[in-house]
């Protein structure tokens, strides 16, 4: 085993367990990651979707039984999301555009890690349903076509809507990117994707971090140390991905 390999299980791990703390599956983290390294963008989409199901799922159920789940939150945007996201797995996006779109992405990703927080007192603004549905299918889609579970968009969303607290919003997100990263994934072995072996191992490793990373969340952990390396990385990763 390679020490660049090494290093990049270690990150990997880390993204994990900073992302699942949060209630996000880290796709963008992963995404920047395989950039970063080098990783063919053929091979990027699927694996981050891959581990996306597995560490959301952990972070959804971490979240679910402190008590943060909302269901009639949660629906709208599911409802629509599911079949957009699976068209957008259909669709093969130019190598050179993905890497534009995934770098303003990771942008997302930086701001939420440094510490970019919401400060709302009245969160319990009722839900628009319709305006729900829309953001749903539009983030579905995008999700799809870009490897992503879609809940570092959705999550700013909500809580600029006033629509949910935090943690609220951690439990929504991370149901919303399983849900999404499946419906990608579909969309990609009908085209008929092949599972690698060491896309094995990545699941373990990113298992482990969300496991960790989850629980710890759901008890307000923060690791400001932690994030602001992950924040580095992602930033050296879209200005790579801009720049080839």
């Amino acid at each position: 085993m390679t020490t660049s390999l090494i290093l990049f299980y270690i990150m990997l791990l880390i993204s994990a367990f900073l992302y699942a703390s949060v209630g996000h599956g880290g796709a963008s983290g992963y995404l920047a990651l395989m950039a970063f390294f080098s990783f063919a963008p053929a091979t990027m989409r699927p694996t981050a979707l891959l581990l996306n199901v597995f560490v959301s799922l952990i972070a959804f159920i971490q979240y679910y039984r402190s008590g943060y789940f909302k269901w009639n939150l949660f629906w709208p945007f599911a409802i629509a999301s599911f079949p957009a996201a699976f068209i957008g797995g259909l669709i093969s996006v130019d190598a050179n555009l993905y890497k534009k779109f995934l770098a303003v992405l990771l942008l997302f990703s930086v701001v939420k890690l440094l510490g970019v927080k919401f400060k709302v007192k009245e969160f319990e603004v009722r839900q628009n349903t319709a305006l729900a549905l829309l953001i749903g299918a539009a983030i579905g889609l995008f999700s799809g076509m870009i490897g992503i579970g879609g809940g570092i968009i959705l999550s700013p969303v909500i809580l600029l809507m006033r629509w949910a607290d935090m943690k609220q919003t951690a439990a929504v997100s991370a149901l919303f990117i399983f849900v999404n990263s499946l419906a990608g994934l579909a969309g990609l072995f009908s085209k008929g994707f092949e599972f690698k072996n060491e896309m094995g191992i990545m699941i373990g490793i990113a298992l482990v971090g969300g496991l960790i990373g989850s629980y710890l969340g759901a008890k307000k952990f923060e690791s400001p140390l932690l994030k602001k390396i992950l924040a580095v990385v992602l930033i050296m990763a879209a200005v790579k991905l801009f720049t080839t």
